[in-house]
């Protein structure tokens, strides 16, 4: 998932139509075989191997279909509640709990170099592959190839198509094998080939990367990958709280990080009542479905989820998931008010832009941006600033009150 296969390809990769640079060869430079010459030509003065590149000619066609789901593809908009119902399920949890058990050693040994805990590398192997039982079916040669192409993301494709070129010459993967998700992703953690190509480790000494057969390869990288988007060793990521009815509410935001102290003297607890700890650990009040529903402090590592996928409700998952898997009770679910269906938060996107806001793209996704103009807006009316929308919300955006 993240990123594509359970990033499910249900999510993500967010969809943000951005044009390529004028100046990266794409549609609008000819045919695929002309641009395709181009390419090998620019790789081989790149330094890469004429054999290297002669190995993946055949495997480098042009698939419309690729193209086609990727200018299809709708954002994702279940809420976070419908989401980890089936995505946290109890199967994974202990499914992920025994897998943790059989590969003890090399989880260990991940913890000293690492400092990554195993629930965390777990969960993300879970949903995104199902433990390496779902890493995709499409080639990924074509499919990049496909999309470096296509002059809507070209830019970013093309210098992934370069670094799967140099995963083969580096003799950590055939083409045959390079086999994961429309967007390229691949392995049991699904990692784009620049991913691969940076932070995959052979971390059993075998004398190859090799994220798509290899559990203690795929584990220890996916650790190093973390690492490089910047885990903190020893610091939580998420815990559930109970949060007061009186509560300024306008600080439930992820850009607001304040000492947990700060949050126990508002009156947050842990979700079973018992008091914060009393220290300055920064951490952000998160209300993925608003002030009734779910409630969780996060903390810098939070970010790490984040940066691994820019979907609230997909990071939201992956890290309780994580907890869960590290023993942590379900969450409590809390009454929250019906989520706006899909045509009506597009509809409240488009009359907040109205307004002057910044929603990102109007796509019907409650992403991180409209939160932001939807806490503004409520400030504007005197509401709880929760971040999330709701029918009262948008019937007083339709009437400008």
């Amino acid at each position: 998932m993240r990123r594509a296969v359970v990033r499910i390809s249900i999510f993500l990769i967010a969809s943000a139509a951005t044009a390529a640079r004028a100046d990266v060869p794409c549609r609008t430079s000819g045919p695929y075989d002309s641009w395709l010459a181009g390419f090998e030509r620019e790789a081989a003065a790149a330094g890469i191997a004429q054999r290297t590149i002669a190995t993946a000619a055949p495997y480098l066609t042009y698939d419309q279909r690729i193209v086609n789901i990727d200018r299809g593809q709708r954002v994702f908009t279940q809420t976070f509640l419908q989401f980890s119902d089936r995505m946290a399920a109890a199967y994974r949890i202990q499914r992920g709990e025994a897998l943790i058990k059989k590969y003890a050693p090399v989880f260990s040994r991940i913890a000293r170099d690492y400092g990554v805990p195993a629930p965390v590398i777990v969960s993300f192997w879970g949903l995104e592959s199902d433990f390496g039982a779902n890493m995709g079916k499409y080639p990924t040669l074509s499919s990049i190839a496909s999309l470096a192409y296509d002059c809507r993301r070209a830019d970013r494709f093309r210098a992934q198509l370069f670094d799967a070129l140099r995963l083969i010459e580096r003799g950590d993967l055939v083409p045959s094998e390079m086999i994961g998700s429309w967007a390229g992703e691949l392995g049991q953690t699904q990692m784009m080939p620049s991913e691969y190509f940076k932070y995959a480790v052979d971390y059993d000494g075998r004398g190859k990367r090799d994220l798509i057969h290899d559990v203690p390869d795929v584990l220890g990288s996916t650790a190093h990958y973390l690492v490089g988007l910047g885990w903190k060793r020893g610091e939580p990521w998420l815990t559930e709280v109970r949060v007061p009815a009186r509560l300024p509410w306008d600080q439930a935001d992820l850009d607001i990080k304040l000492p947990r102290q700060k949050w126990a003297a508002w009156g947050v607890t842990l979700a079973d009542g018992r008091p914060l700890p009393d220290d300055e650990l920064p951490a952000s009040l998160l209300l993925p479905m608003g002030r009734f529903g779910p409630a969780f402090l996060v903390y810098p590592n939070f970010d790490v989820y984040l940066q691994w996928n820019n979907s609230l409700v997909y990071s939201t998952t992956a890290a309780y998931l994580a907890t869960r898997i590290a023993g942590a009770p379900a969450l409590h679910r809390g009454n929250p008010p019906p989520a706006l269906p899909f045509e009506q938060v597009k509809e409240l996107q488009t009359l907040l832009v109205h307004d002057g806001y910044d929603v990102g793209t109007i796509d019907g996704f409650l992403g991180l941006k409209s939160r932001q103009a939807v806490k503004a807006m409520q400030l504007k009316f005197g509401l709880p600033a929760d971040s999330y929308p709701t029918e009262d919300l948008l019937a007083r955006l339709r009437g400008g009150r």
